[in-house]
């Protein structure tokens, strides 16, 4: 057997497990038994860290189903927290971005967003449904309800993750319900994980830029996810279109330890 060390790390609910270097092996198996919360350490993603040219580190993100992973808004967080510098940049399969660190508090710059769609018609499940779709370095299904605890997640995020309107690869879906001005609350269904996650950093920023569209709102929305930790997306708007968006939330070190695979 061999010994593989890793940390587990937090953000804002999303739970990520780290390592650096380059492990051998077939990394998409090595994911899905890591991630696994029975047999594995348990986790919403794998990040894989290592030492790159032009940047600080670079980042490859595998979901819990062993699913490759363009971005992740809140292992962004987490990679940048682990670097130990209060200014890093990362190399991401969506580009490179930069993070400031601030404590325990972690600001990235996404990728700029694009494909956004307003009211799209779908009919879910049987019935009819107006969605919005943006992406935002992975792509995002956004879908304002009311009543946001009582709708059935699972069922209603699996269909429209599986619509053949977003196929081949699919999308994630969040659930959007206003609860201030410039507050709203979220609950996703993560694609690669294929269950609802407690945060997700790039379908906070989704949420929140279709909201501040749909609002004519700008600079600041700030989104409480089903962690109850709140996550602010900061941005300019010109013309319809997103400039300088910044993810901000928490990041820690849960534990440190090793696996034997």
């Amino acid at each position: 057997m061999k010994k593989l060390k890793f940390t587990k790390m937090v953000g804002s609910g999303n739970d990520f497990i780290v390592i650096t270097g380059k492990p051998l092996g077939n990394l998409p198996r090595l994911a899905r038994i890591l991630c696994d919360r029975k047999f594995g350490i348990g986790a919403d993603g794998l990040l894989l860290l290592d030492k790159c040219k032009n940047a600080d580190l670079s980042m490859r993100i595998f979901n819990a189903d062993g699913s490759a992973a363009r971005m992740c808004g809140n292992g962004a967080r987490c990679a940048a927290f682990f670097s130990g510098k209060p200014k890093a940049r990362l190399r991401t399969p969506a580009g490179v971005i930069q993070a400031e660190v601030h404590g325990a508090q972690v600001k990235i710059q996404l990728t700029a967003p694009r494909d956004i769609k307003l009211d799209i018609p779908l009919i879910v499940n049987g019935r009819p449904l107006k969605v919005n779709f943006i992406n935002t370095g992975v792509p995002h299904v956004v879908v304002f309800v009311n009543g946001i605890d009582g709708i059935d997640l699972k069922n209603i995020g699996r269909s429209i993750r599986n619509h053949p309107a977003f196929s081949p690869r699919g999308t994630n879906v969040n659930f959007v319900q206003e609860k201030e001005k410039n507050l709203i609350r979220i609950r996703t269904y993560e694609r690669g994980v294929e269950d609802e996650t407690l945060a997700c950093g790039t379908g906070s920023a989704a949420a929140a830029l279709i909201f501040a569209l749909k609002n004519n709102l700008d600079n600041l929305i700030k989104v409480k996810t089903q962690s109850g930790e709140i996550l602010k997306i900061y941005f300019q708007k010109e013309d319809g279109e997103f400039r300088k968006v910044w993810l901000e939330g928490s990041a820690r070190i849960v534990y440190k330890g090793e696996y034997y695979v």
